[in-house]
């Protein structure tokens, strides 16, 4: 996983990852980047129920990805708040209590949708059990940030705390959404989960990325393929 390593993503760590697995004969499955990863009822995980993961690297030796539909009970402007206090960027300091200054430059109110990933009072997310205390921006393509990792043509992974003075800015992405931590598993770990039936996977879609309600995502996830949910049963393999 070199590309990850830019990132000081860790996935390997045997603090942080157990039971990994030889790849063996599932050496030839196909990568799953830039797939949803639909957790299935048979999941006995309940961490993972119900959630959506956006893979964001697969491979021999193993895979990463964040969790898009689990938030947390902060909203993003009140997670900048308490960054570094002796920040120097402007943006971010004076913070007063009723709205921050950087949602008011973008026009934000009170009532402002807590979900909609353009927006300093979207919710922040739960990425996923590893290195919680790490913020990942998901976004759409922008070049200049000091940490970042190309995902595909229109997505971007992005580590470093410029992008998070950006946010709010009009330096800031069109599109983003921000986990505390990341999911990975081990060589061969996801793929022994898949052929349990764990999960479904569908390519990703940034409609639901960036413009469904996070309460949303895991059913809209699941009409992708077709698939009703009241009939969703522990016996549907993977796509």
């Amino acid at each position: 996983m070199a590309k990850l390593q830019k990132l000081e993503l860790k996935t390997k760590s045997k603090t942080m990852l157990t039971n990994e697995l030889k790849i063996g004969d599932s050496q030839s499955m196909d990568s799953l980047e830039n797939q949803f990863l639909i957790a299935m009822p048979s999941l006995g995980d309940p961490y993972f129920n119900k959630t959506v993961t956006y893979i964001c690297e697969h491979n021999e030796e193993g895979a990463m990805g964040l969790i898009i539909n689990l938030p947390v009970n902060i909203t993003l402007s009140d997670l900048l708040k308490q960054i570094d206090p002796e920040e120097d960027d402007k943006s971010v300091k004076g913070h007063d209590s009723s709205s921050s200054k950087l949602a008011k430059t973008i026009g934000l109110t009170d009532n402002s949708l807590t979900d909609i990933t353009n927006s300093l009072e979207q919710l922040v997310l739960t990425g996923g059990p590893i290195a919680q205390q790490r913020g990942f921006v998901l976004h759409s393509s922008q070049k200049g940030w000091s940490s970042s990792l190309v995902l595909n043509k229109e997505l971007m992974i992005t580590t470093s705390k410029d992008i998070l003075m950006a946010l709010g800015t009009e330096k800031a992405p069109e599109q983003f959404m921000v986990t505390l931590g990341y999911a990975g598993w081990g060589p061969g770990q996801l793929e022994k989960e898949l052929q349990e039936n764990s999960w479904l996977t569908t390519p990703a879609d940034s409609d639901i990325l960036f413009n469904t309600p996070i309460e949303l995502r895991w059913k809209k996830a699941t009409e992708k393929l077709g698939i009703d949910l009241a009939h969703l049963s522990s016996d549907i393999g993977h796509a």
